[in-house]
């Protein structure tokens, strides 16, 4: 197994077994939506349906990038397709630096090829991999080989500085992208991965030729605490790694600087979501829509079965609130009106 194989079977293992969480708040808590009791809507009136870079989702819902790169994580990948396709929802890809180092894998992350009619795809590389010598062609290899419709470059400096043999050469970084961006042809977008999207990163961004970005807030997952895990014991990367777990901007605040900078394109919440609540606070605070993964990681490794029932669940408390606040679709949840959480409001 190569470093990167089993670098990824550590990522998904210590996800599964450790406390990777960040202890720290979301934000989205701080928020609810204002009730309607008499919502002058039926509930099989509400049509969650949303369509993102052109593709028509039955909920505004993806299952966010988490892994490929190895026989395990394949095996998770296509599970979570073939569910994502039954309940016509979106799916990101893990980074696919894998696939460009031993081109079998690519296998791993080839979801279409067992779910053709998988209704939004979308790969993933590391924007630090520009620097390091990624090229257009690579990059054009990484979408069309697996039939996506847009590319993730994640950004994670911090998981970078605390992983032992991470690539922190982020200078000159913006450039890159900037290039990248206008000559692959296809949609781009910038994620986090648990850091978040603050207001100084939200308005570089935008400077992009990005369609849209992903907020990834503090909140969930950290990746610093995975890395930690994967250091040696006492080392000053687990040391670290620890103590920066909570670094960055919560989900909330990165899902309102990413709308105010990417006022007419994509935005998707991302970071510690875990509830049909907490989705719709995302999207009543600018998301288009929501991505979770680390819920779908312990669904989809019990079973295909119990992923599909967690996210029919997931949709069906969604499709619950929106009635509950008279919204019939996911454009009029946008408007409910969000009140502070615990305090009264005239």
């Amino acid at each position: 197994m190569s470093q990167i194989q089993q670098r990824k079977d550590d990522h998904l293992r210590i996800c599964l077994e450790e406390e990777v969480g960040t202890e720290a708040s979301t934000g989205l808590g701080a928020f609810r939506l204002e009730y309607d009791a008499l919502p002058e809507i039926d509930l099989d009136d509400v049509d969650l349906s949303t369509k993102i870079l052109g593709r028509s989702l039955q909920a505004p819902i993806l299952i966010g990038s988490m892994t490929g790169g190895s026989e395990w994580a394949g095996e998770i990948n296509h599970r979570i397709a073939r569910v994502a396709t039954r309940l016509g929802l979106g799916m990101g890809l893990g980074s696919q630096r894998a696939m460009l180092k031993d081109r079998a894998l690519a296998e791993t992350f080839a979801v279409r090829k067992t779910s053709p009619d998988l209704p939004l795809l979308i790969g993933n590389i590391g924007a630090v991999q520009l620097g390091l010598g990624v090229d257009l062609e690579q990059l054009r290899y990484l979408v069309h080989s697996v039939q996506a419709d847009g590319l993730f470059f994640h950004l994670n400096p911090l998981q970078e500085a605390i992983q032992p043999e991470g690539d922190t050469q982020f200078r000159g970084l913006f450039s890159k992208m900037h290039e990248a961006i206008d000559a692959l042809g296809v949609p781009c977008i910038a994620k986090e991965v648990g850091s978040g999207i603050s207001e100084k990163t939200a308005e570089k961004l935008s400077r992009l030729s990005l369609a849209g970005v992903e907020a990834s807030g503090v909140g969930g997952t950290s990746w610093a605490r995975v890395e930690a895990y994967r250091a040696k014991e006492q080392s000053t990367s687990a040391i670290l790694g620890q103590r920066l777990r909570a670094f960055g901007t919560p989900t909330a605040e990165s899902i309102l600087h990413c709308r105010k900078h990417f006022s007419d394109r994509l935005v998707i919440g991302s970071g510690g979501v875990r509830t049909g609540m907490d989705v719709a606070v995302a999207l009543a605070l600018g998301a288009d829509a929501v991505a979770l993964a680390q819920p779908v990681l312990q669904a989809a490794t019990q079973s295909e079965e119990a992923l599909e029932q967690f996210l029919h669940n997931l949709i069906h408390e969604l499709k619950v609130i929106c009635f509950c606040t008279g919204a019939p679709n996911i454009a009029a949840l946008r408007q409910v009106r969000l009140l502070p959480a615990g305090r009264s409001h005239a």
